[in-house]
């Protein structure tokens, strides 16, 4: 096992140590959530979730907010942004909660970092401890900032949501090594408020080993995209309950044209069940995508402590 996935199967007890959040008020306030990379993806998710609770938000990329907000909003007299940053010093996530507190608007950063540039800039700071071996592959950390985003939309955590991740992450475990065999070709698909986790796991996918992967809307996916399919794609689907049906039906096509399907809350050639919350149903998840993607590092030999190209924080020089 390396330190990869020690952080991995080792992030839940610091879910238990994560700060409790008050939800913030649906108040006519307009969110704005930001991140970049994995973080915007989280903001994806988060944002999601507070439509989902009645709370207005979009998720914006740090780099878009920081140099065109008006392209995202027309009057951000009542927004309020909230920042993504594992590390408090991605460039473009610090410039985006700088612009946004210059120009009088409320700022809240969610970060793993104390003292960081991100910190000094927002009015607010939520910090969540992650693993101390994390490197460069956001994992314990991407949960950890996901579980804090969710809090603020007024999202309540079981207290067996930690033990049912890793029981999903162990189920999705035992089965991916016959599973994955033969296959180059990764699709993620999820809808709503999963549409966010199933961009995180395609970019993780990415960075771990070096693999092609996409990220759909289940329905959006016949719309063109369906033609890459053949026997040498993998299909995530993600399913959301309120919609189990018709993207079962997606995903039986995908098989017969060749897919092996790993269906998380729904049928596939292997089906993971996953709790019945919609709301929580993404963080639940996510460690199992995070193993799955160094599973596939491992059948490439690809070393995930050390990804190509990549580094732990992306400064603009």
């Amino acid at each position: 096992m390396n330190i990869t996935e020690q952080v991995i199967r080792e992030q839940f007890p610091f879910w238990a140590k994560a700060p409790a959040v008050a939800a913030l008020p649906a108040d006519g306030t307009d969110y704005v959530i930001v991140g970049c990379g994995t973080s915007y993806y989280l903001a994806q998710i988060v944002a999601a979730s507070f439509n989902l609770k009645g709370l207005s938000a979009k998720a914006v990329p740090g780099a878009e907010w920081a140099r065109r907000r008006k392209a995202y909003v027309v009057d951000d007299s009542r927004t309020h942004v909230i920042a993504l940053s594992r590390s408090g010093e991605s460039t473009e996530t610090v410039q985006a909660v700088e612009v946004s507190r210059a120009a009088g608007l409320t700022t809240t950063a969610i970060t793993c970092a104390e003292g960081s540039s991100i910190v000094r800039a927002a009015a607010t700071t939520i910090y969540a401890e992650t693993h101390p071996g994390e490197g460069i592959v956001m994992t314990s950390s991407a949960s950890l900032m996901l579980l804090e985003g969710l809090r603020l939309a007024g999202i309540a955590m079981s207290p067996s949501l930690a033990a049912e991740a890793l029981a999903i992450l162990d189920k999705t475990d035992g089965e991916l090594k016959a599973a994955l065999q033969g296959r180059s070709h990764f699709v993620y698909l999820g809808a709503g408020a999963l549409y966010g986790l199933a961009e995180e796991g395609a970019l993780k996918l990415q960075e771990m080993s070096i693999s092609y992967s996409q990220a759909y809307h289940p329905m959006e996916y016949r719309h063109g995209p369906i033609s890459l399919v053949d026997d040498k794609t993998f299909v995530v689907m993600l399913y959301s309950p309120e919609t189990r049906d018709e993207e079962a039906k997606v995903a039986a096509e995908l098989t017969a044209k060749g897919a092996r399907v790993l269906g998380f809350g729904g049928p596939g050639d292997i089906e993971i069940a996953v709790p019945d919350e919609t709301l929580t149903r993404a963080l639940a998840i996510l460690p199992a995508l995070q193993i799955l993607g160094e599973r596939v590092a491992e059948q490439r030999n690809v070393d995930t402590v050390a990804p190509r190209h990549l580094s732990k924080v992306v400064v603009l020089v």
